[in-house]
Parts: structure tokens; sequence; C-alpha cells
């Protein structure tokens, strides 16, 4: 699913849908649900896309490119024009209904339907075979967060069989959140923790393929709100729990924070795993070029140039470019969709126009750099403190207590914010 228009995520969704938002200095958020996929044995996959796709579906045509003989694909179906409709998705429930005659072209028992937009790493043969073996019409994958860190979650109460009793769609009321607690017998079951639990919804559902049909049999057009809950009673709905880590990366703060998290050196995310790699566009780019840079707990992209620049806790993007003397703390950079040649570079110095990228003697704090951002020489530019709004004549914005420079944004020299 990525069709959202990712309002929260804005301004990073300004020219761009959430899943195609770039992501630990080389890949796209939409990697993270396919590579789970792949790693699963699962290739046949459909990506329901509605605003601003045309990166996502550059990125998924040169990147998921399968063989003739093992019959993977990843299929875009894009909102469309119909002679039932000629409206958009109207929520995820309806983007699956429009799509129903696409699915049926395969054979198939079940599916698993995934958001675009979260940070995780899951077998999904562990919650199909559960699915299988509990004889569920629909399993939904739930991880067990403390009462305290539940808000704005779809919370379910089950049995200690797993099957799912009662769901509510984002509770505020502490007497709901109290009731849906899980038992002690479930507890013991999990990882210790000094604070009760709920299991929250994943937004990651196994559906019988005629279950599904039947359940979109309507007009609803939301899981969470309608659908799941009106199968209640009706249907054998399980639970399935997952205690690894999920970031549902909705926000900037939260986009922030993960990104930022990756450069720890024993990160909650692992892009390390070897026997489960998280698969992006192969650029073919040089490695990155050093010279005379203090750096600690970065990441950096491929086809990077740093020079004589100071960097602690960052994530740079492919092709960044730090000019001499600049300082970068608590920073994302994006990096860039292409390199300057040396015509380019004179006629930016005959315009004034900034290099592309970081410029010299800059100051960077607290911030997300955007892809093609044009910084110049000696600007400072530092959320600590600042209100959220629009700042340097609207070239920046800081939203959720981050400082963010847009998508293509160009800020003269001496740049203070």
């Amino acid at each position: 699913m990525g069709g959202g228009r990712g309002t929260r995520l804005h301004p990073l969704t300004q020219e761009r849908c959430k899943p195609a938002v770039p992501l630990a200095g080389k890949y796209r958020l939409v990697d993270i649900p396919i590579s789970n996929c792949l790693n699963s044995d699962i290739n046949r996959m459909f990506l329901l896309s509605q605003f601003q796709t045309a990166s996502l579906h550059r990125h998924i045509t040169s990147t998921y490119n399968f063989d003739p003989f093992g019959g993977g694909f990843v299929d875009i179906l894009s909102a469309e024009q119909t002679e039932k409709g000629s409206d958009w998705y109207q929520g995820t429930a309806d983007a699956v209904r429009r799509n129903l005659l696409h699915f049926r072209a395969f054979p198939h028992d079940l599916v698993l339907i995934l958001s675009g937009d979260q940070l995780y790493r899951m077998d999904f043969r562990e919650i199909i075979a559960q699915h299988v073996a509990t004889k569920a019409d629909v399993t939904i994958a739930a991880i067990p967060f403390p009462v305290s860190k539940v808000a704005g979650l779809g919370l379910m109460q089950v049995k200690d069989d797993l099957s799912i009793e009662r769901f509510v769609e984002k509770p505020k009321d502490p007497a709901v959140i109290a009731g849906l607690t899980l038992s002690a017998e479930l507890e013991k079951k999990l990882s210790p923790c000094d604070e009760k639990r709920c299991l929250a919804s994943m937004g990651i559902y196994v559906f019988n393929r005629t279950v599904l049909a039947e359940s979109l049999d309507n007009t609803m057009t939301d899981f969470g709100k309608e659908i799941i809950p009106g199968l209640l009673g009706k249907k054998k709905l399980f639970a399935h729990i997952f205690e690894g880590y999920w970031e549902d990366i909705g926000t900037v703060r939260a986009f922030f924070d993960a990104n930022l998290a990756l450069a720890q050196p024993l990160p909650p995310f692992n892009f390390f795993e070897p026997n489960a790699p998280i698969y992006t566009q192969d650029r073919y780019l040089p490695a990155s070029k050093l010279n005379k840079c203090a750096i600690d707990h970065v990441v950096i992209g491929d086809g990077s140039i740093l020079t004589d620049s100071t960097l602690h806790h960052c994530v740079l993007g492919i092709r960044t470019y730090v000019g001499e003397g600049s300082s970068l703390e608590d920073t994302v950079v994006m990096g860039a969709d292409f390199y300057e040649g040396d015509a380019q570079l004179e006629a930016n110095t005959v315009r004034g126009r900034p290099h592309l990228g970081i410029g010299r003697g800059c100051t960077i704090k607290g911030a997300i750099i955007d892809k093609n951002a044009r910084i110049g020489d000696g600007c400072v530019l530092i959320a600590d403190g600042k209100s959220d709004g629009t700042y340097a004549n609207g070239a920046v914005i800081i939203r959720d207590g981050v400082l963010v420079v847009p998508k293509g944004a160009v800020l003269p020299p001496g740049t203070v914010v």
C-alpha cells in the first residue's frame, strides 16, 4: 500500500509519495516491505499507488526486474478511471477492492497486505504458517507496546490462544486502553517489561482469498477503522505477535529519529544482516571520497565527496557534497540525483548560484537536507528552540522541531536560521 498523501511527512512528500522517501543513505522506504517479501520467498507483489508517484515508479522499474523463469514481479497499480468510477482510492480497503480483478489473474489462496512506509524486518513465512495452522480467516501482525506509548495505534484484545476478541482504532480513553492490556499468561510468553502492554496492529494482514472478497463487498474504505472491526464475531481473527524492531515512519520527527538511529554502533534496525539483505537500485556509483574530515557516528552513501569538514551523528545520502570548513551534527542529508560537470559549475559561478550540496563554512544541526538542495557558503541552519513554521522566505521549514530544507531548495550564501 503506497497511495496515501503523506501529509504528516510534508515537506518530504512535497514532490514524492511516502514510500519513495529516501532512507538510510541509499534506500527508499518501499525497499523495506519489498525486501521483506523477497527474503520470505514471496515474489509476486502489487504496489498500489496514487499520489506523487513518478519517482516511486522510476525506482521500482529500475530496481526490481525479475528473470522470466521464477514468475516474480512488482506490478504497479495506480488509481485509474473505470466504467464503475472515476474518483481516486478512498482508503486502504477501497484501494484493494478496486484491484481485486487484477489479483484474480494469478492463482492464490492467501493475500498478504503491507504498508509501504514502515521500517522493520520480518519473515512473513512465520505469520503465514500460523495463519494456516490456526485455520484463521484473517491474521493481523501485532507488536506489544507499553500502555504509555500506544497513542495513535489500533489496539486489539486477544485470548490466550491469540484469537482476537476486540479491536479499537486509536483509542484515547485511558479506561478503554486499560481494558485492552495483555493477560498475565501472554505477558509470561513475551520478553520482560516493567509496564503493562497492549497489542498494537502493525497494519500487516493475511487474508484468505474468499474472506477478503467477502469483506470488501461493501462501501467500507479502511481496514483498521471499518473492515477489521466489522469481521469480529463473524470470522476467525487471530493476532501474530512480533517482538522485533518496528517503526511507523509517519511524521517528520519519526523519520528523522529513525534515520539518525542508524548511525549508532548497534542500530535498532540492522542493514548488515547477510541472510536477509535490503535491496535497492544498483547505481554503479564510485566510492565516497573524504579529505581531512573529522567523522563520528556517520553513515555515508556512495559517491559522496566530503572535504575538510566535521560530521557528528549524521546520515549522508548518495552523491552528498560537503564543502571545506562545514560542520554537521544530528543531520540527515539525502544527497543528489546527479553530479554537476565543469560547465555546470562554471555556469553556477557566473549566475551566483550555490554548488549542488552544502557549501563551505556552513553550520547545520538538527536538520534534514532533502535531495538536490543547494546551500551556499557560510549558512547557519540550527533547529534548536525554534517553533514550527517557515523561514528564509519559505526556503526552510521547521516541522516537529526538525529543520527541513526541501528538495531542490536554494539557500543564498550567509543564510541564517
